[in-house]
């Protein structure tokens, strides 16, 4: 649990008043009504979890409170004066600061201008430098970071450039702090960084909206849950008068069938997969800066995990196999025979698929519908010159939209407005439109909620079966251990050691094998 604020909290009498409240909260797009009458109240020093499943209405909710969409109904009350903000800079204004979950900053410019950007010191009218790498250096100092503030942000991993963001937003007199999927990209270390950070503001007095989807974190931080359903609000509770249990149950709105199986491992056959030739062989793969040369063999109907920090070298792995990157030295072999992956059209060719963790910049098109984004794969591998017809288009997103339970059910709907786990059935169903051999898999349950999860699960654990190669990565280990059949374990862009997941592999040894690069 939480170490206890010396803040009275609102259950105590006496206690003070929200900093935020809203009431009644309105907000439909076309064709979607994606918040229905939601409350929501944050108190000063607390951290406030935000929880429900995807399409839930957690993010509309966010963009209505820092006023990237106007509400189209209810009231909201900052500090006791009511606000209707138009856009984002007013809400800053009024001490709402937030970081969202896709990291939002300019990778072309320093470190120092994305902490300081748009807030730069002057003298004599220009930009102060040495002011603004000085206070850049101060705030990172107070997050025990050791950056370069005059190194360009995309110079440093995905990691690193959340934490510049959360650096940013603490830069900000913020009476609230909306941290919308804050660790999704942290590890262990750096979330204990952003925790120390969070409970430092909240004894403070800043009120601290924590969105998550990691169940154990809302009960080591947090103080209280708000949970929404169905763009409705299910209830707001202490957090010592929940379970992890109960507050699943709240937010799928019944027993989850599925929650003996998250707790364990579901896969089946894990033991023996291996023999024959393999679907894919790669021997001494390498790229240099990227990964060391390793060796891979993935078998018809087999799941591969890959585990390991972030940083180890698990995406790189991946983009290898998929002709995203270019090899420097190595070979792949597929069904026994040598082939050059040079782009990920020769990858297709040969059946490989590939849904990159960065889904919004290198997966899916924001403004195509689902139906455009789901047969893109499929058109770009006939070629632009020979178009599917519409009636085609439309038959093959319906299959989709019920086979995977994407919603809203509606094919036409932009993508960009879709919930992150509907978002990645999208992705998903693109790919298997083109009946891969291999599914690349890059972090697909990131940053969803349970339900979505365990139904992604459900569906990797399914095309094993049906003789589809998978290709897993996973920073959560239980994820890993629960899908493979075997474990390839990465260790400062080495691949360190491959597991076959019986008994014998536990949490505990994968996370010693990553720690020594041992497998002992």
């Amino acid at each position: 649990m939480a170490s206890p604020s010396t803040t009275p909290r609102p259950t105590d009498a006496g206690g003070p008043r929200p900093v935020l409240e809203a009431q009644g909260i309105r907000k439909q797009f076309p064709g979607v009504l994606a918040l229905d009458g939601v409350a929501l109240r944050l108190f000063p020093g607390e951290v406030h979890a935000l929880m429900g499943e995807n399409g839930a209405g957690k993010s509309t909710l966010i963009k209505v409170l820092t006023g990237v969409h106007p509400a189209d109904g209810g009231t909201l009350v900052v500090d006791g004066r009511p606000h209707a903000f138009a856009d984002p800079l007013q809400a800053q204004q009024a001490g709402i600061s937030t970081v969202y979950q896709e990291v939002n900053l300019c990778p072309n410019i320093s470190v120092a201008e994305n902490i300081l950007i748009g807030r730069e010191p002057r003298r004599f009218g220009l930009i102060h430098w040495s002011a603004m790498r000085q206070r850049a250096a101060e705030l990172l100092t107070e997050l025990d970071l050791d950056l370069d503030v005059t190194s360009l942000l995309d110079s440093h991993s995905l990691a690193v450039q959340q934490l510049v963001a959360i650096v940013r937003a603490v830069d900000v007199s913020a009476k609230v702090l909306v941290l919308d999927e804050p660790t999704s990209s942290l590890d262990r270390e750096e979330v204990a960084q952003l925790f120390t950070l969070v409970r430092r503001l909240r004894d403070r007095g800043v009120a601290i909206l924590f969105v998550t989807h990691f169940i154990d974190q809302v009960f080591d931080l947090c103080d209280r849950v708000t949970v929404l359903r169905n763009g409705q609000l299910e209830g707001e509770y202490p957090i010592g008068e929940l379970t992890p249990v109960t507050l699943v149950q709240r937010m799928i709105g019944g027993e989850l069938a599925t929650l003996d199986q998250l707790s364990g491992r579901s896969h089946e056959g894990a033991a023996v997969r291996a023999a024959g030739v393999p679907f894919l062989r790669a021997r001494q793969l390498t790229r240099t800066g990227s990964i060391e040369p390793y060796d891979l063999d993935i078998h018809a109907g087999e799941v591969i995990g890959l585990a390991g920090l972030l940083g180890s070298g698990r995406t790189e792995v991946a983009r290898l196999l998929f002709g995203a990157d270019g090899a420097d030295a190595g070979e792949v072999s597929i069904e026994g025979e040598k082939v050059v992956l040079r782009t990920p059209r020769h990858a297709i060719a040969r059946g490989i698929a590939f849904c990159s963790e960065n889904r919004k910049s290198e997966g899916l098109v924001g403004e195509l519908t689902v139906r455009e984004n789901i047969i893109l794969a499929l058109q770009a591998a006939r070629g632009w010159t020979r178009p599917l017809a519409r009636a085609t288009q439309d038959e093959l997103a319906r299959h989709w939209i019920e086979a995977l339970d994407i919603r809203p059910a509606d094919p036409e709907a932009q993508v960009r407005h879709l919930s992150g786990g509907n978002q990645q059935k999208v992705l998903l169903a693109r790919w298997l439109l083109t009946a891969p051999r291999l599914l690349i898999l890059d972090e697909p349950t990131r940053g969803i909620d349970i339900g979505a999860k365990a139904e992604i699960q459900k569906l990797v654990a399914r095309l094993a079966g049906e003789g589809t190669s998978v290709l897993f990565i996973s920073a959560e280990l239980e994820e890993v251990l629960r899908l493979s059949h075997r474990i390839a374990v990465l260790r400062d862009h080495r691949m360190v050691a491959t597991l076959a997941n019986d008994d014998t592999v536990t949490p505990e040894r994968l996370l010693t094998t990553i720690a020594t690069g041992t497998d002992s």
